[in-house]
């Protein structure tokens, strides 16, 4: 039960930071997507399921404040999720390094299957050009704040699990 709701102020803390801050500030070329890291992280740590309903979740509310069609951000963020969670616990997600592999192969893995539905609605869904400056600031930036949001993410995740009587010791 905390997961789920750690992961539901993580959620709605994220798109509203995406959506109202990062996307007006007018010098970022991109908002890097940090609903698609969290997604990650939980995932790499949790498993499958609990990624693929991050994912799900996170792409759903996304879907209803952006101009995406209906559904889209929440099935790429499903699959994301599970093909994440396949990696759960083989995968560290400390250091920096491999959470910067992670949030590039991750924001890869977005733009790949955005490219793939694209061709069966080819007119409503919007897809990147891999050789554009867009895709590839993207990357960047996701892959810059990884290891960041996944060091943010393992220190909550340990406030998590201390059980309470640590957390009354530490009220003392």
């Amino acid at each position: 039960m905390r997961t789920f709701l750690t992961s539901a102020v993580f959620i709605l803390s994220f798109i509203f930071f995406e959506c109202s801050i990062l996307s007006n500030v007018f010098f970022l070329p991109v908002v890097p997507d940090l609903l698609l890291l969290f997604t990650i992280y939980i995932s790499i740590q949790k498993g499958c399921l609990q990624g693929e309903t991050v994912g799900f979740f996170s792409g759903l509310i996304l879907d209803f404040v952006s101009a995406a069609p209906l559904g889209l951000n929440a099935l790429l963020r499903t699959i994301i999720g599970f093909i994440a969670g396949l990696f759960h616990l083989t995968v560290g997600t400390s250091g920096i390094i491999t959470p910067m592999v992670l949030g590039v192969f991750g924001t890869f893995t977005k733009v790949l299957f955005t490219y793939f539905i694209s061709f069966f609605f080819p007119g409503v869904v919007l897809t990147y050009d891999f050789f554009s400056k867009i895709f590839l600031f993207e990357c960047i930036f996701n892959g810059l704040l990884a290891p960041v949001m996944f060091f943010v993410f393992s220190k909550f995740q340990s406030i998590a699990h201390m059980e309470v009587s640590t957390i009354s010791e530490l009220r003392k």
